[in-house]
């Protein structure tokens, strides 16, 4: 068991006094789109606005302003999957202290060039976030730096908790608060604050169901959680619940769609469990979009899925006779159900089908599942043999 002390309501103002305005106070919008497909009021904290792109600038700023001058003469070192490393880096910076971000060998380049950009030195290491930590843990043994734990520790906590103070005045109806859960800081922190000033609001961690193994939710792939944060949670929270990757896919998605909010998966999940109704609760709900800092590669492969998903792309295999004209027949079934096709492959050869048969394999632009539905009705219909992908 941790021997730290889990911070209070008033380590959380202290914070906040701390910080000032070096950190933004990030707005809320409401989802006209998810209140109406949800049937309830839903408000988005948009943290993915904040400097540095995530909630983690909350927690840093917090605990380098709060060292001696001898500590920060002596430097910082911080693990990190990239959103605290960043955070690390740029109050480091602010502040005149060395930081030193360890990364695993793999993190998104959006996340390892702003750390070097806000002055970090960046020591790639391990094949995950835990192998990273360990190695950070290692070079402070051999150094006078302060170790700043990305989630553990109370300073860091308190300093994430500053988003609930804020949302207890910006939300007064709120009844549902979603928050995500790798390490715990932030659900920790936020539910410190939120439980002392309005006991009433149910509070609901939400994890990456993958997070032990890979998830687009890196930012969360936390396999083990601290003690202190898990302490608290265990505590305090109403419930936790698990997304899988295919439900935070399609939560970014539509955030981004409609909201026009580019969030990270970590920074989804809280609206992936309202979307499968694993939030619980009634009223209006809150999910805190943690952070915003994706790698555009895996934006363009989570964006084409979600779409696919959500029946706007419609991914199909249709075989006919290899003979003039077969072609032409097909795609004019395409047109007529006003489907545009993106991208078209033709295979004679290394599939199940008959000497006189050719496949065609192609992705359509639709508008959603009842179109998609129709021109695969329309194609077998018309003698095609179809086969759905996703």
């Amino acid at each position: 068991m941790t021997n730290q002390t889990a911070p209070t309501l008033a380590d959380v103002q202290a914070a906040q006094a701390r910080i000032g305005d070096r950190a933004r106070l990030t707005p809320v919008f409401e989802s006209e789109r998810l209140s109406s497909d949800l049937g309830r009021k839903i408000v988005l904290k948009a943290e993915n606005l904040q400097l540095t792109g995530a909630f983690k600038i909350r927690g840093a700023l917090n605990a380098i302003t709060a060292l001696t001058n001898e500590q920060r003469a002596a430097g910082v070192i911080a693990a990190s999957a990239g959103n605290h490393g960043q955070a690390v880096a740029y109050a480091a910076r602010e502040t005149g202290t060395k930081a030193t971000i360890f990364m695993p060998q793999d993190a998104p380049m959006a996340k390892v060039d702003p750390t070097l950009h806000y002055g970090g030195e960046v020591v790639l290491a391990g094949a995950n976030f835990d192998e990273a930590l360990a190695e950070a843990r290692a070079r402070v043994a051999e150094t006078d730096a302060t170790f700043l734990h990305p989630f553990d520790d109370p300073m860091v906590i308190a300093g994430q908790g500053t988003i609930g103070l804020e949302l207890v005045e910006q939300i007064p109806d709120l009844q549902t608060l979603l928050v995500p859960v790798g390490g715990g800081g932030l659900c920790a922190g936020i539910a410190i604050a939120v439980r002392a000033l309005r006991p009433d609001v149910r509070i609901v961690g939400v994890q990456a169901e993958r997070a032990q193994v890979q998830t687009i939710a890196d930012g969360i792939a936390v396999k083990v959680p601290g003690e202190l944060t898990m302490s608290i949670l265990d505590s305090i929270l109403d419930d936790m619940v698990t997304v899988d990757d295919e439900s935070i896919s399609e939560a970014i998605a539509l955030i981004l769609e409609r909201q026009k909010l580019l969030v990270e998966g970590a920074g989804a999940v809280g609206v992936a469990a309202l979307l499968t109704g694993k939030a619980g609760g009634d009223g209006t709900a809150c999910p805190v979009l943690s952070g915003g800092n994706i790698d555009p590669t895996l934006l363009i492969q989570v964006m084409r899925h979600g779409l696919t998903v959500a029946g706007r792309y419609l991914v199909l295999r249709a075989v006919l006779q290899d003979r003039p004209g077969e072609l032409i027949n097909l795609l004019q079934h395409v047109a007529a159900q006003r489907g545009n096709i993106v991208r078209i492959e033709h295979h004679r050869e290394g599939l199940s089908m008959d000497v006189v048969e050719t496949a065609i394999e192609m992705t359509v632009v639709m508008r959603n599942e009842e179109h998609c539905q129709r021109l695969v009705d329309s194609l077998s219909d018309a003698g095609f043999r179809v086969t759905r992908f996703l």
